[in-house]
């Protein structure tokens, strides 16, 4: 089932960023939103995963696999999310990073899932280093690899590939792209680079 978003006004503080705006994603549907700065475009992700700061103020209404979810907790919504900062636990090595991702199940499966994680990503060789010791782009790819392991009903991404150089950019792009149309994820995608766009049909620029 798609993603829902009704926006009836998203304002911080005295400005409207938004107002009467919908979106719908369907399943395994790539959207992108585009805009300049200050246009809402992150503040339209935080509305739906509810990590929305102080001072920002949504209403209106999120629906996910059928159900309303704006009034629930972050963690409950079932949405990952990743940010322009991969936000990797400094004190956790890069596997436990990724196993951190992983529902709840038997220790074996789990372990395996973070091992395969790690194959689909060419860094098998890096599963016991500090993520502190990692490149930029190998950051990035253990963040999306952590919010893919947590099986989301939904994906957001706010400019994940900005800091990646061309060639990597465009082989983790279409990694990312190719998993969660096989899984049939909603995705909704913010960028200004229009080499993000998976599909040209499925694009919403904010002015």
């Amino acid at each position: 089932m798609p993603l829902e978003l009704h926006v009836d006004e998203l304002r911080a503080g005295p400005h409207v960023l938004l107002r009467n705006r919908q979106l719908r994603v369907l399943p395994g549907e790539i959207h992108t939103v585009m805009g300049p700065s200050g246009s809402g475009k992150s503040s339209l992700l935080g509305a739906i995963a509810g990590t929305l700061p102080p001072g920002v103020q949504f209403r209106g209404s999120v629906s996910l696999q059928g159900r309303r979810i704006e009034a629930l907790a972050t963690e409950q919504r079932q949405v990952g999310l990743l940010f322009q900062d991969d936000l990797l636990f400094a004190h956790l090595t890069v596997a436990e990073n990724l196993l951190f991702g992983v529902p709840p199940g038997p220790a074996a499966q789990r372990r395996q899932r973070v091992a395969q994680g790690l194959r689909d990503l060419e860094m098998e060789a890096f599963a016991t280093a500090d993520p502190a010791t990692l490149s930029g782009g190998q950051r990035t790819r253990v963040a999306l690899m952590r919010a893919l392991l947590a099986e989301p009903q939904a994906l957001l991404l706010d400019e994940p590939f900005s800091r990646l150089d061309t060639g990597l950019r465009g082989r983790l792009r279409d990694f990312v792209f190719t998993r969660v149309r096989q899984r049939r994820i909603p995705v909704l995608l913010v960028t200004h680079d229009a080499e993000d766009i998976a599909d040209p049909a499925a694009v919403t620029r904010l002015d």
